[in-house]
Formats: C-alpha cells, structure tokens, sequence
C-alpha cells in the first residue's frame, strides 16, 4: 500500500488475493514537538520551505504542499500563518465530507467505525491532495493505496512509491488499480480486506483505532514499520473532533 507524503493536521472544532503491500513516506501530525516517527518526511517539508524561499516564489521554486505552505507561513508574520493552517484545515474537512457516506458503508461492512475508515483513507492519500495519478493526469480515485495484482482485471495505473526492506526505504514503481469513482475505491477496498483472511484481525474492530491499525500492519497492508502507529494517531484525532463536535451540538 502508499500512503502520501502529507502529514496530518489537529482537527479542531473546526487497501482475489490481496495485492502486494508497499508504503510510502509517513502521514505527519501537525509539527508535532518531539515526534521522532514523523521526524524524516518533516525534515523533508523543511528543506522544501528553505528551496522554495531560497529561489523565491517564481517558476523556480518547487510548488508546496499544504503542509509547506503551513510551515512557510510559520516563517512569516502571525496572521499569514494562521491563515495558511486555516486553508489546510478546510481542505481537510473537504475531504472528510466528500467521502463521508462511503466511509460509512464500508465501515459497516467491515464492523468499523467510519472515522478509522476516513483516517485510512486520509493517511493513504493524504487528505486527497496527493492522489495516485493516471497516465493522463486523471484522478485513478484510489484512496488507499490498494496494488493491482495478478487477478486484478480491471484498471490500471502505475506510481512511485516507497517501500520498506530490512528497514531501508527504496523507491519503486508499482501498479495501482484505478476505479471510476470514490464509491468504487471504497468497496473494493472493504472486499480485499473482508477476502483476505491476513486482516482477519482488523474486521470488527469497532471504534479501536489502535486494533484496526494493528491487525492491518500484522496482515502485511504496508511495509512502513510504523505504519500501525501512524493510523492509529490520526484515527484517534478523528475520533476526538468528531466526539468534541457533538458535544457543541
């Protein structure tokens, strides 16, 4: 599986047999001190933001992902920063809205609560800012990473991504399936899983972040030792908003 390399903001009151695994660079929370997990893709972030202010804002400079954007806003005075997290946070629950219903169903299907299924699919394509691309450039609408085996019969498409081996990360590229729309993604996602007795763990964990998390990495969904972590972090943010939410109902 790939999830993107994007981290993860604090929400506030604002992957037939299974295919191969792969991941990629980690989910990151939102500049969190002292998080060495996410400590490699923030270092990444960080020499984006120092190349793109190196070179200025013009055709030189690298474009930046919301998360440059934020840390570059952290550079500059108080109210452009609070503006740039603003813009990430709306993105955010764009998405989280946009995939809603579909997280919903395969959330029953699977016995999981559908904020863990959001968070999965958040981390995977980090927030839908960093899709798998088709050829074209079109939206391949795989949320989560899921690789196109050999009895896979549908669309294709083919991306870097990064996997794990004896604990080095390599880069490779691999072919995705493709799907026609969200819905789509989401089904055959909660199929693979439900088919493939490896996840047996994950299936009806309820609202446990950290079980559903567990059982996907011990079934082999990502190379990224700490792939469980990474998910069961961001589910549980999830949670928290959308508790702290109905509470100011």
């Amino acid at each position: 599986m790939r999830h993107a390399d994007m981290f993860t903001a604090a929400t506030r009151p604002t992957q037939a047999s299974a295919p191969t695994p792969a991941a990629a660079s980690p989910a990151r929370a939102t500049l969190p001190a002292g998080n060495a997990s996410f400590g490699s893709v923030f270092r990444q972030v960080q020499q984006d933001v120092a190349t793109f202010i190196s070179k200025g804002d013009g055709g030189a400079a690298p474009a930046l992902s919301p998360e440059g954007r934020v840390l570059l806003g952290r550079s500059q005075p108080a109210g452009a920063a609070r503006a740039d997290e603003a813009e990430l946070a709306e993105l955010q629950q764009q998405f989280l809205a946009s995939i809603k219903p579909w997280a919903a169903e395969a959330g029953r299907k699977l016995g999981v609560a559908p904020d863990i299924i959001a968070a999965h699919a958040a981390l995977e394509s980090g927030w839908g800012q960093r899709p798998l691309r088709q050829g074209d450039g079109g939206d391949s609408n795989n949320l989560f990473g899921v690789k196109a085996g050999g009895q896979w019969r549908g669309d294709v498409t083919a991306a870097l991504t990064t996997e794990y081996e004896g604990g080095a990360a390599l880069k490779k590229t691999e072919r995705f399936r493709s799907y026609p729309d969200q819905a789509s993604a989401f089904r055959d996602y909660a199929q693979v899983l439900l088919d493939n007795p490896r996840y047996r763990a994950a299936i009806g964990a309820g609202d446990n972040a950290g079980a559903f998390a567990q059982g996907l990495a011990r079934g082999g969904y990502a190379t990224d030792p700490a792939y469980a972590d990474k998910l069961t972090r961001l589910a549980t943010r999830l949670q928290r908003a959308g508790t702290a939410a109905q509470s100011d109902d």
